[in-house]
């Protein structure tokens, strides 16, 4: 069965394996969550688990949320998330869920959302290097030419260009689960993962050994 969890990105800090090598990991607060939905091809279509994180008073929830959970009988969660899985026959609403669903040398794709850098220009958006810095240049940090004049008479789809940088949704594959905490329920991941400290990530099997 697929595995998923919602999680905090704790940090990064450095560990020692066996053989004595260095290693950099990402530290995650792996839940607890709640199942508060099981999905399933008779009634939805499709098999998935909604799992909820951060349990928050009544006042802090709209009322259709509320009805929701009271319609499962779990308790009012800040945040909730639905996982896709291929089999839910060993879950049951009101289920709690911890890092001890993953294992050491598990891999995983974790999805956040990246650190939000405001408006940027081409060289720092886009990794574009500057003009002549000489003061006789006109062109420093601009973007450069925006394409032909005759043919095609306008900026072509795609063009690099100054813009808002930063603070969207990306995921990485494939990554290693090199410790599991259980007493303080973290998973220690191998490399960095997308996020500010203290910000919502998901955790899930990862696809490309999914076959």
């Amino acid at each position: 069965m697929k595995k998923a969890i919602i999680g905090r990105k704790l940090g990064m800090t450095q560990i020692f394996n066996e053989e004595g090598q260095l290693i950099p990991v990402t530290v995650i607060e792996a839940g607890p969550c709640k199942v508060v939905q099981i999905k399933n091809d008779e009634v939805e279509g499709y098999k998935a688990v909604q799992l909820g994180y951060k349990q928050v008073k009544e006042s802090k929830i709209t009322k259709p949320i509320k009805g929701h959970f009271e319609k499962f009988n779990v308790d009012y969660m800040k945040i909730l998330r639905e996982f896709r899985l291929d089999d839910t026959s060993d879950l049951e609403v009101g289920q709690e869920i911890k890092a001890d669903v993953f294992a050491d040398g598990d891999k995983i794709d974790v999805t956040g959302t990246t650190k939000g850098k405001g408006f940027a220009g081409v060289i720092k958006r886009h990794g574009q290097s500057t003009g002549p810095m000489a003061h006789g240049s006109k062109y420093h940090r601009s973007p450069g030419s925006m394409g032909g004049s005759s043919s095609p008479s306008r900026v072509r789809k795609g063009k690099k260009l100054p813009g808002h940088m930063g603070n969207v949704k990306v995921t990485v594959q494939n990554l290693e689960v090199v410790k599991v905490d259980l007493d303080r329920n973290l998973l220690l991941v191998k490399g960095a993962v997308p996020g500010i400290r203290g910000s919502l990530v998901t955790i899930k099997d990862t696809v490309k050994n999914s076959k």
